[in-house]
């Protein structure tokens, strides 16, 4: 009996203990996750940042500085990295064709800026590869590209280039592609070079050359930098009845290029368009989420783009515009159908009707039923495009 008693004496003890145990185990667990955790060894902090920057960068393949695409892969940093969520990386590209080109096959390129006749030619051609459409998506409409044909002495017309040594700008370019099309288009049978076009300058100076080309966005950094020689003009490019599916009537003013063009003169010529675009990924992968993470903030931003501070050509930019061919990324499209109040408009571009009329005159001459249609058609083309 007294052991069993003294077992339940002990057993009284530890019921009356284990209350305090426990309470003291807990204290003593709360207390050690309330420590403070070891700080992040410099590795591990690298590590971290690595895989912030990887997962929220998204590259832009532009053009060189002669043209429009790098000042507007620069805006589009400028206004849309913040440094965490979103970075947007300018990258220095050969424009139009080649753009495409690395976006398509380069690992690390999101987007490109790029013409929006290639989805025609490469329906066409097939050169890179069948369904281009279902691969190569766009996501807005930016610019028109105006094309500049700076002709040294005893050229008077472009037409006149027919046979002569002319440079096409930059192998891979956007000014070499359009301007192969275009010539084609005209007839015009050229002895092609490629080089810059501070050297395609010279050359028509010291007559090596007869003319140099550039197609870009007006005013654009080289041209504007230029100053007529003795017998050098701009010459004028007709719109003719031929360009009419991919191209647009354009001027170039003194106010343009007060170096090139006397005061209160202008210069006919054609212009295409420029287009924002990105490979279009599977919705499950992770470089979609990227584009789609670029479109939430640019088109949200977009009013930004249209300040001042901007390049001028941002002015002629609309998100809701179609583009003949392509299909729109489809982050894009959602973001449109999503946002139907903020779907932006370009801002006011003029379209001047007399120039768009003596543009179809010189496309139709003698047939002013076909220089009605032409002039019907393009004005229709302006209004579809947020222009008044």
């Amino acid at each position: 009996m007294r052991r069993i008693a003294g077992l339940a004496a002990v057993l009284a003890m530890a019921l009356l203990a284990f209350p305090v145990i426990v309470g003291a185990q807990q204290a003593a667990q709360v207390a050690q996750t309330k420590r403070p955790l070891p700080p992040q060894t410099p590795a591990a902090r690298y590590a971290a940042l690595r895989d912030t920057l990887n997962q929220n960068t998204v590259t832009v393949i532009s053009g060189n500085p002669n043209g429009t695409y790098l000042y507007l892969a620069y805006d589009m940093s400028a206004v849309l990295d913040d440094g965490n969520d979103l970075r947007v990386l300018p990258v220095i590209g050969k424009g139009g064709y080649q753009n495409v080109m690395d976006v398509l096959h380069l690992r690390g390129v999101d987007l490109c800026i790029t013409q929006s006749n290639i989805m025609t030619y490469l329906k066409k051609t097939g050169e890179m590869g069948p369904n281009i459409e279902n691969r190569l998506a766009f996501i807005t409409r930016l610019y028109n590209e105006e094309m500049h044909v700076l002709a040294g002495p005893g050229i008077n017309s472009v037409q006149e280039l027919h046979g002569k040594k002319v440079n096409f700008s930059d192998v891979g370019s956007g000014t070499q592609f359009s301007t192969r099309l275009i010539f084609e288009l005209l007839g015009i049978k050229a002895t092609e070079i490629n080089v810059g076009q501070a050297d395609g300058f010279q050359m028509v100076k010291s007559g090596e050359i007869a003319a140099t080309v550039l197609i870009a966005g007006k005013p654009t950094g080289s041209f504007a930098k230029f100053k007529l020689e003795p017998g050098m003009r701009l010459l004028p490019v007709p719109y003719t009845e031929v360009l009419e599916q991919d191209y647009f009537p354009a001027r170039l003013t003194s106010e343009d290029y007060p170096s090139l063009i006397p005061k209160g003169s202008s210069v006919e010529t054609v212009a295409v368009a420029s287009v924002l675009a990105s490979y279009n990924w599977p919705r499950d992968t992770d470089r979609y989420r990227r584009v789609a993470t670029f479109i939430e903030a640019f088109f949200t931003k977009f009013p930004e783009f249209q300040k001042p501070a901007r390049h001028a050509k941002w002015r002629e930019a609309n998100i809701n515009t179609a583009l003949k061919g392509w299909k729109r990324f489809p982050a894009a499209e959602e973001w449109l159908a999503k946002n139907p109040q903020q779907r932006a408009t370009a801002a006011s571009v003029a379209i001047d009707p007399g120039m768009v009329r003596a543009q179809a005159a010189k496309a139709a001459p003698n047939d002013p039923a076909a220089q009605e249609r032409l002039f019907k058609e393009f004005m229709e083309w302006a209004r579809s495009q947020g222009k008044r």
